[in-house]
C-alpha cells in the first residue's frame, strides 16, 4: 500500500520555495547529532510529497539519517504479530524508533463518517499497541460555515474525547495541533481555535490524561507566541512536534498555511528559540517537517528526502 496523504483537503496547496533550503549543509548524518537534545528528526513523507510504504519509508529514513519513521496504522493492523515482530527487529537495527501516528478517520465529517470511525478506532489502536506506537495527533480546523465557537468547542470535544478515551485503553497519547494563520481563521464565518492557549480549552474540555499538543512552529508563529509560552508546557503534554519556517516578505497575519518553507529557508520563525525551549523543557518525541511546499512535493523522493533531511540538520544544529 503506497502512503500520499493529503492532510488538508480543505486547503489549495501551492506554493514557493527558497533554494537555499534546498542546499546540502552537511554529509553528517542525523544519528551523529544527538546532543544537547533528547527528541529525534523524525520523517512523515506524505508532508514532502513521498510516496512510500512502511517497509520503504523504514529503509529511506536509514538511508538519509532520520531517527523516527511515521506508523501507518492502517498497515500495521493488517500485518501479522510475526510480520510486526520483523519490523520492529529492523527498525531496533536500525536504530530507528516510532514518531507520531495520524488520526486514521476524519472526525470533522458528519455523524456517520465520526461513528464509522469511532467504530474502526480500536483496530488501529490495537496494531499501533502491538507495534510499541504510543503517540498519535491530529489537527484543529481553525474555522467554521455555520457553528460558532462554542458550538464547534462541544463538537470537538464530544468527538475526540471518544477517539482520546480508546487510545487510551490502549497506552496512546492524542496531541491536537492549533493552526494560526490568520487567512485561514477568517476564511468561513465562524473563528476556532487557533492559539495555544485556545487549544488548552479544547484539551481541558475533553478532559482526558493522554491528551496533550501537536506543536508546529509556523503556527506558533502565525499565533504571535514566544518561547515563554512554550517553557509553560510540560514536555509530557507535547505528544508531537512539527518544524517549519514561514514565506519571507510578508507578516505573521498575512501568512497561508497551505505555503510555508521547510526549516530554516526564511529565517522568519526564530527557530532556535523553539528549538531551545524544547531542550530546556526536556521534550523526547518526534520532530518532523510539515512544510506544504510545492516545489519540494514536485521533487523524486530521493531529492525531498535528501533536502528535507538537510534543512531540518540546520536546526538541528542550533540546540546540538
Amino acid at each position: 500500500m503506497k502512503f500520499n496523504r493529503n492532510r488538508r483537503s480543505f486547503i489549495k496547496l501551492a506554493t514557493l520555495s527558497s533554494a537555499a533550503a534546498m542546499m546540502p549543509i552537511s554529509s553528517i548524518k542525523a544519528n551523529s547529532l544527538m546532543g544537547n537534545r533528547k527528541f529525534r528528526m523524525s520523517i512523515n513523507p506524505g508532508a514532502i510529497g513521498v510516496s512510500v510504504n512502511q517497509n520503504e519509508l523504514l529503509e529511506a529514513a536509514a538511508k538519509h539519517g532520520f531517527e523516527a519513521i511515521v506508523p501507518f496504522s492502517g498497515t500495521l493492523a493488517e500485518w501479522s504479530d510475526d510480520e510486526i515482530k520483523a519490523f520492529l527487529d529492523d527498525m531496533k537495527s536500525k536504530k530507528i524508533t516510532w514518531g507520531s501516528a495520524g488520526l486514521p478517520y476524519n472526525f470533522r465529517g458528519d455523524q456517520d463518517a465520526q461513528t464509522k470511525g469511532i467504530n474502526e478506532l480500536p483496530k488501529h489502536a490495537k496494531a499501533l499497541e502491538k507495534a510499541g506506537v504510543t503517540r498519535m495527533a491530529t489537527w484543529i480546523m481553525p474555522t467554521h460555515d455555520s457553528l460558532t465557537y462554542l458550538q464547534n468547542m462541544e463538537l470537538h470535544a464530544t468527538r475526540l474525547r471518544e477517539a482520546v478515551k480508546i487510545l487510551g485503553d490502549h497506552g496512546i497519547s492524542f496531541g491536537l495541533e492549533y493552526v494560526g494563520p490568520k487567512t485561514l481563521m477568517a476564511a468561513k464565518k465562524f473563528s476556532f481555535v487557533h492559539t495555544m492557549a485556545e487549544c488548552q480549552e479544547l484539551i481541558d474540555a475533553i478532559g482526558e490524561p493522554n491528551i496533550g499538543f501537536q506543536l508546529d512552529s509556523f503556527h506558533w508563529f502565525c499565533a504571535g507566541e514566544t518561547k515563554d509560552d512554550l517553557l509553560a508546557l510540560s514536555k509530557d503534554k507535547i505528544i508531537t512536534v512539527d518544524l517549519n519556517d514561514a514565506r519571507a516578505g510578508y507578516s505573521a497575519d498575512e501568512q497561508i498555511d497551505g505555503k510555508r518553507e521547510l526549516p530554516m529557508a526564511t529565517g522568519v520563525v526564530d527557530t532556535k528559540s523553539f528549538m531551545e525551549a524544547l531542550v530546556e523543557i526536556g521534550y523526547d518525541g518526534p520532530v518532523r517537517a510539515e512544510p506544504f511546499n510545492q516545489p519540494l512535493r514536485d521533487m523524486n523522493n530521493e531529492d525531498a528526502l535528501e533536502a528535507t533531511y538537510n534543512a531540518m540538520s540546520k536546526a538541528f544544529a542550533l540546540v546540538d
